[in-house]
């Protein structure tokens, strides 16, 4: 016990010698317990364009997948800067969600886990006459034909340039009290993968017009530079703002891919392709695809297998980082209000993916 003492002595004075004591505030008592309420949303869309030679048209279709708000409640327990955090979703078919952070006086780190599937969808499509040039835009609501599987990891570590003055834990975590207005600029690091997968052939219709592609594996490094700032109208109140574009210095997509037995194409006059012989995988009268529109699959001919997937490199895609924050301290209690935006995205040589990730939550908080 004397040298637990001791520690947690130790580390006390470090805390305080980092920052300078007329701005941030290091409190006496070094541990928190904080019940917590959060609302977590995510928009995935996913985009390809489609060629329709006979018909001299091209069509640009976009799935949408957006599970309900996952609404949780829970508790995070921690010493000054770190700790843990433990929650239980209060939303049915939201997926599961797990965070980590921990702060100190000039850096942070946050970590989020996500993974759902969902048959809601909504699909739009553009479709362009390049002859005319006109263009005719629909869109539908509808449940997919089998579950699609959404993953998604985030990792962000940032550094605060101006430490001693200004800290993001003031507004976020509440391990330490803005006492006067500051503001800092803050360089940031985050690796992003996530993954979709609607494998199940019962979803073949968007495999076809999807260039046979069934999953996608996103890895995703970016760095950025962006500033923050602590207003401090009165005593123990304390409101956030923080920024940061990123850039990616290494983008790895993957694309799993099924070829298959039908091209999209207009319908030949005469249907001469017979039987389709799965060990030749060719039709009867020797061609390797038969021409369809979307809508017209035999499915007792239907036919797919795996093929090599596709690996694709990319640099230089701008991504955001948004976030806001609020929190109010009074004797060893406090009170707070936190929102965080992000956007990632994407692409490939057939489609691009766009992710919106974003929550908000409320906390209460006593010292101890």
């Amino acid at each position: 016990m004397v040298r637990l003492h001791q520690l947690q002595e130790f580390l006390d004075t470090k805390a305080k010698a980092k920052v300078d004591p007329h701005y941030i505030e290091v409190p006496e008592k070094p541990w928190r317990v904080i019940l917590r309420y959060k609302e977590n949303a995510v928009d995935v869309d996913y985009t390809h364009s489609v060629d329709f030679p006979g018909y001299n048209e091209q069509a640009d279709w976009n799935l949408c997948f957006e599970p309900p708000v996952a609404s949780s409640i829970g508790f995070w327990v921690g010493y000054r800067g770190t700790g843990f955090s433990y929650s239980k979703s209060l939303t049915k078919n939201a997926g599961r969600y797990y965070s980590f952070s921990t702060t100190g006086a000039k850096y942070g780190f946050n970590f989020r886990l996500r993974r759902f599937n969902t048959t809601d969808a909504t699909f739009s499509t553009t479709e362009r006459n390049l002859d005319t040039g006109v263009e005719t835009r629909k869109d539908t609501t509808f449940n997919m034909f089998a579950p699609v599987w959404i993953r998604s990891v985030y990792l962000n570590g940032y550094y605060v340039f101006n430490g001693r003055r200004y800290s993001q834990a003031a507004a976020y975590n509440q391990s330490v009290i803005q006492r006067r207005s500051a503001g800092s600029f803050l360089l940031g690091a985050t690796w992003y993968q996530s993954s979709f997968d609607y494998s199940d052939i019962s979803n073949f219709l968007f495999m076809i017009i999807g260039h046979g592609i069934y999953r996608a594996k996103v890895h995703q490094a970016n760095l950025g530079v962006g500033y923050g700032y602590n207003w401090v109208p009165l005593r123990g109140l304390v409101v956030n703002a923080m920024a940061m574009p990123t850039v990616s210095v290494y983008n790895r997509v993957k694309t799993y891919k099924y070829e298959m037995n039908y091209d999209v194409s207009p319908k030949e006059p005469v249907d001469n392709y017979g039987d389709w012989n799965r060990e030749t995988r060719t039709w009867a009268n020797g061609k390797s695809h038969k021409p369809i529109e979307m809508a017209d699959v035999n499915n007792s001919q239907f036919d797919y297998w795996d093929i090599e997937p596709d690996v694709d490199y990319s640099m230089f895609r701008f991504n955001l980082d948004l976030r806001l924050g609020i929190a109010y301290n009074w004797s060893n209690y406090f009170i707070g209000a936190q929102a965080q935006y992000n956007n990632f995205n994407y692409k490939n040589d057939n489609g691009k993916v766009n992710i919106f990730d974003a929550y908000a939550r409320l906390s209460f908080g006593v010292r101890l």
